[in-house]
């Protein structure tokens, strides 16, 4: 299988990495000169992994033409940019592709899942298969062959079984799972819960209130993505408790990150403000806050999320709130 990976930052570079240590055909695409000239001349990707090596295999381009052999693109992209990327990549495609997406979160606008996203811009003619790559993993420890387990998702179980013999080795191991609509939501809902986490340690609170939060947080996760149409059993799997756990306890994690310095600031205005990079889970609060209200859903710790975000609640406001809640029992 030939395979183009379309995005040159963190997490595209290490996947192809993995795939260039399981000796698949395998290169880059980027938008960014710097990166893909750092690539290919220093085999590094400085810009997210400082002075990690990268391996030699692997070769990057800005030329969008090179992947008209390709059968398999992976999307690492962010999910704001997945539509315009993908109409890109189709206007050099004459063939059926197995799209590979790695993006965790929702359509801004439709708030569709990412993967009916991708079979709404691909021509039918076009795609083979749509299978989502994810699960509890942050690039800065693939990117040194630490050992770490993802799922390969799909209605498509066969496509699913393809790409997840691609990518499995000593290091990286993968799974299958049918439960698109589960584990999607799943991934997406857990940023959310990183925010709160990195809030809740950057006010300085502990271990038992980030315990409760991640507990809490799963039941949030599995009530929405049931509703969603997901499998309860989804989220004490890979792409639910595993992959809150490795968000909300990882510097790694962006989503933390936001969190942990608008807890720090006691507001999230100047975060907001000034914030560069891409933190899905400020997108997806919206989303899932908005379906929730809809669907008359339960989500009070997204909805203090939503609030810090977007009302200009304060982080000590938020939590006050939720500690303050009518008493209940704790499974209804």
């Amino acid at each position: 299988m030939k395979t183009a990976v379309l995005g040159t930052g963190s997490w595209g570079t290490a996947l192809a990495q993995v795939l260039a240590d399981n000796r698949q055909d395998v290169f880059l695409y980027g938008i960014s000169e710097d990166q893909v000239k750092d690539i290919n001349e220093n085999h590094r990707n400085s810009q997210f992994f400082d002075d990690t090596p990268i391996s030699e295999k692997l070769r990057a381009t800005t030329d969008i033409r090179e992947i008209e052999d390709r059968n398999i693109l992976l999307l690492a992209v962010p999910s704001i940019a997945m539509e315009d990327t993908l109409k890109k990549a189709m206007e050099v495609i004459d063939h059926p592709v197995i799209i590979i997406n790695v993006a965790k979160g929702f359509h801004p606008v439709t708030h569709q899942r990412l993967s009916t996203v991708i079979k709404e811009v691909m021509p039918k003619d076009k795609l083979t298969a749509v299978v989502s790559l994810i699960g509890p993993s942050h690039a800065e420890e693939v990117i040194v062959r630490m050992l770490t387990v993802l799922n390969a998702v799909s209605e498509d179980e066969e496509h699913a079984e393809q790409i997840q013999k691609l990518f499995s080795n000593d290091y990286f191991r993968v799974y299958r799972n049918t439960d698109v609509a589960g584990a999607e939501v799943g991934v997406a809902v857990k940023n959310i819960m990183a925010i709160a986490s990195g809030v809740l340690t950057g006010i300085g609170q502990g271990d038992n209130a980030r315990a409760a939060l991640m507990t809490r947080g799963l039941a949030e996760m599995s009530r929405f993505g049931v509703a969603m149409g997901g499998q309860r059993e989804t989220y004490l799997g890979l792409d639910g408790v595993g992959d809150l756990i490795v968000t909300c306890t990882s510097h790694h994690s962006r989503n933390f990150m936001a969190g942990y310095a608008i807890g720090q600031a006691g507001s999230a205005k100047e975060f907001l403000a000034t914030n560069k990079k891409t933190v899905e889970g400020i997108q997806a609060c919206k989303v899932v806050y908005e379906e929730a209200q809809k669907r008359h859903i339960s989500m009070p710790i997204t909805s203090e999320v939503y609030a810090l975000l977007y009302e200009g609640k304060s982080p000590d406001e938020a939590i006050r709130d939720l500690m303050n809640r009518d008493l209940k029992s704790e499974f209804h």
